[in-house]
């Protein structure tokens, strides 16, 4: 039986699907004008920033982010495994691995896999197709991109390995032939409209015109690769300037060859005709033309390539097969001729022609990347304390740092590890917003530290700039500038413009008024310090003349000079579309948190003779003035007996579900309590009952508002009668650190389930609801998850 040691072992806890099952009744977009591409979603294939392919649970290849920050949905039937099988004196069968035939009516004669027969499973970055019931041979293909936590190298890299394993159970030799085609789609990934406009949804955010030139083969062409024992297809296209720009490169699929392998190809087929050039040859004897042609595609024409590997598998043995995806495409551009090199292009160059490179390193060291994602696992996969829906969502949950339009640039002498960028989601495309990430940033500063430290850098450097544009913010057409200086932004900027220059691109609200990013940015800083790899007192010098422009900036909203910055009446803060007015327990908790951060920053920097020491006692003696104002207030105003009412003035008895977050962020940082512990609790019990047992009787997780008895204030609500993800995860954490693990756990769990259990997966969204509808989906914030792992494992 020592075969079986050799076959793939799937890990329990990952997340298992029957390939191409459908969902009955999967969440659908609450708002028409959201993203709303259905439930086929699989685990991301690519490396940070690099752009990446998304590959479902039917087996399609439908998700592409190979352009930085846009987003394409769309499946490429071209872009497949198929797999042939004989045993001698029986009919060959073959089937291309996907359960779903083409909805153009293309590839007519191909065979499409049965559905049900075989599971996926994921755990990010890792995910499985296993094929049962239909061949005689038993075949898992493993795919994977080379990521691991502390690793600021290989997690860059554009490549995708798909380890193919075949195992025959029966008593005879089995004949197999693993196909593997792939559309050039090289020039498709760019916008065609180069100013593209901008325009406000009905939901009121910012979004610009995105038009790209798919379908856009003129030029392209294929080349048949053959490299001692590697074997390929390099697709490739004619470069018109002296320049690599956006969209152009290569790609390639390759894969080995020795005496016990045969190798068969086609490099230049028509993926929009009835395949049968390709399908004829392959479901015969599992081969194909040997047809080699370099000719450019034409205007209108479209090409791919494929290669067979033949081989025999004994009786009881078992034989692998690696194949690797990779895509050399270097540039990103934002505005036009605004031009950033990819962070992968520090290990391989700028010049677009180095993917054999990449496919060469990929089929040497692919068993050692698996065996470092393994080792960083590990330790998390391994621990007989954590359930095994746990250990599924930390993991699948980082897929965002792939897919979620992440940008990471080539390393400057000022930013030395290049810099870095998540979307808020696919619908409110600009990077890293600040009041997200407060909770959302935990997964990246956990295992890689120091990219989450270059995101807070650009928003220290941006807090003294200012745009005095002036635009209309959606949410009640008032007139207002873009960036106030002083003020933190919301954002970094979007793909459309120029992140880390341009900062507060969304205009649905005017974020220069928001209470809580100033305090967002501070604890965050704190936070790294305290918990991102060894403690970094440059990092706090870089970062303290920003905290001090920020804290001036908030406490000029604190109009009655009582210590604490007043809500204004609008949504100023993170939920949005949720009026607070006066003192709220949301944003003031979070305000004194970030003072005693600050004094605590001051401190250090102090005992570690950084800066002006005249100049940081001079503003921690103003610090600590205000937090003295501030602790008189907050607790005496909001605190009604058995949770802190909303705000001070509106006059609203709504249980807020987090409205203790600055409490939470204070005791995880070490800092003073906001409120005493005796107080935490008794308002935590309050919301655990009211917000989530008594919303939908527990089924969905906890609502950001009710009233006491669990009913709506205001039954058209938005923001208050939606269940955010990533606050559930922050408020299980707070949970857990408060002494109610049981409790946080079972909340966490009910929200992981809605995901996973609806068709959510791998498109987590910010906000569910009771009937079933979610919106802003692929968002930031559900990487919170980590603040619970964060908090158990303290």
């Amino acid at each position: 039986m020592a075969f079986l040691l050799q076959r793939p072992e799937i890990p329990a806890s990952a997340w298992r699907r029957p390939l191409g099952q459908g969902w009955e009744n999967p969440y659908r977009v609450r708002y028409a004008s959201n993203l709303d591409d259905g439930p086929w979603h699989g685990a991301p294939l690519g490396g940070f920033g690099a752009g990446c392919v998304g590959r479902s649970p039917r087996g399609d290849f439908n998700l592409w982010h190979l352009d930085g920050g846009n987003h394409i949905f769309k499946s490429l039937p071209a872009c497949q495994f198929a797999l042939y099988e004989y045993a001698e004196g029986e009919t060959p069968q073959a089937y291309a691995l996907c359960t779903e035939k083409p909805e153009d009516g293309t590839l007519g004669n191909w065979e499409w896999y049965p559905q049900g027969q075989g599971t996926y499973a994921a755990l990010y970055p890792r995910s499985w197709f296993d094929y049962r019931g239909v061949f005689q041979s038993e075949a898992t293909c493993e795919q994977f991109s080379p990521i691991w936590g502390h690793n600021y190298q290989e997690t860059s890299y554009p490549i995708a390995l798909f380890d193919w394993t075949f195992f025959n159970p029966t008593d005879k030799p089995l004949t197999l032939s693993l196909l593997v085609t792939w559309q050039n789609t090289l020039g498709w990934f760019t916008n065609a409209i180069k100013s593209p406009a901008v325009k406000v949804r009905d939901d009121g955010s910012p979004v610009y015109e995105y038009q790209p030139r798919w379908g856009d083969s003129t030029g392209n062409f294929n080349q048949w690769i053959e490299d001692h024992y590697r074997v390929g297809c390099l697709f490739n296209r004619i470069q018109l300037g002296e320049t690599v720009r956006e969209g152009e490169g290569q790609m390639c699929i390759a894969s080995i060859t020795n005496p016990s392998l045969e190798v068969f190809y086609h490099s230049r087929w028509n993926p929009q005709g009835d395949g049968a050039e390709i399908w004829d040859f392959f479901s015969g004897n599992g081969s194909l033309p040997d047809y080699q042609d370099e000719t450019p595609a034409e205007p209108g024409e479209q090409i791919a390539g494929a290669m067979a590997i033949r081989f025999t598998i004994k009786p009881g043995r078992v034989r692998k097969i690696p194949v690797v995806l990779a895509w050399d495409l270097p540039v990103t551009e934002f505005a036009e001729g605004v031009n950033y090199y990819r962070r992968y292009t520090d290990f391989y160059g700028r010049n677009g022609q180095n993917v054999w490179a990449m496919a060469r390193t990929a089929l040497k060291h692919g068993d050692v990347w698996r065996e470092q994602i393994q080792d960083w696992q590990k330790p998390i996969l391994n621990d007989p304390d954590l359930a095994d829906w746990l250990k599924m969502a930390l993991f699948n949950e980082l897929y965002l740092l792939t897919q979620g339009g992440a940008l990471w640039t080539a390393a400057t002498e000022t930013a030395p590890v290049g810099q870095f960028g998540v979307c808020e989601c696919m619908d409110y495309r600009w990077y890293e917003s600040l009041d997200v990430r407060l909770y959302g940033s935990f997964g990246l500063m956990t295992h890689w530290p120091r990219l989450d430290k270059a995101v807070l850098l650009d928003f220290a450097k941006a807090i003294s700039q200012e745009d005095l544009t002036p635009r209309i913010i959606g949410y009640n057409q008032a007139s207002a500038v873009r960036k106030a200086k002083g003020a933190t932004p919301h954002d970094l900027g979007a793909p459309n413009e120029h992140p880390w220059e341009q900062t507060n691109y969304t205009s649905y609200q005017d974020c220069n008024l928001w209470k809580d990013l100033g305090s967002d940015f501070v604890l965050q800083v704190y936070r790294d310090y305290r918990f991102a790899g060894t403690p970094d007192g440059e990092f706090l010098a870089d970062c303290w003349p920003a905290i001090g422009d920020t804290l001036a900036y908030l406490k000029a909203f604190d109009l009655d000079n009582d210590g604490i910055p007043e809500n204004s009446g609008a949504p100023d803060q993170t939920f949005d579309d949720w009026q607070l007015k006066g003192v709220s327990a949301y944003c003031g908790g979070l305000w004194i948190a970030a003072l005693e951060a600050a004094l605590a920053i001051g401190r250090i920097l102090l005992r570690e003779k950084r800066l002006d020491p005249g100049e940081i006692e001079e503003k921690m003696t103003l610090y600590q003035a205000w937090l003295a104002q501030s602790r008189a207030v907050y607790h005496d105003t909001l605190w009604n007996g058995e949770y802190y009412r909303l705000d001070s003035a509106s006059g609203s008895q709504v249980v807020m579900a987090d409205q203790l977050c600055g409490q939470f962020y204070a005791r995880l940082l070490g800092l003073p309590d906001v409120v005493a512990p005796e107080f935490t609790q008794k308002a935590l019990k309050k919301i655990y009952d009211t917000c989530f047992l008594k919303f939908a009787d527990g089924q969905f997780g906890a609502a950001n508002g009710l009233l006491p008895d669990g009913a709506p204030e205001n039954p058209q609500a938005t923001h208050p009668l939606e269940v955010w993800t990533g606050i559930n995860f922050g408020l299980a954490a707070f949970l857990a650190q408060m002494g109610f693990k049981t409790e946080a756990l079972g909340l966490a769990e009910t929200v992981v389930r809605q995901i996973y259990e609806n068709g959510l997966q791998f498109r987590t969204p910010e906000a569910i609801t009771a009937v079933g509808t979610f919106r802003a989906s692929h968002y930031l914030r559900a990487m919170a998850i980590w603040a619970l792992y964060f908090q158990l494992r303290r």
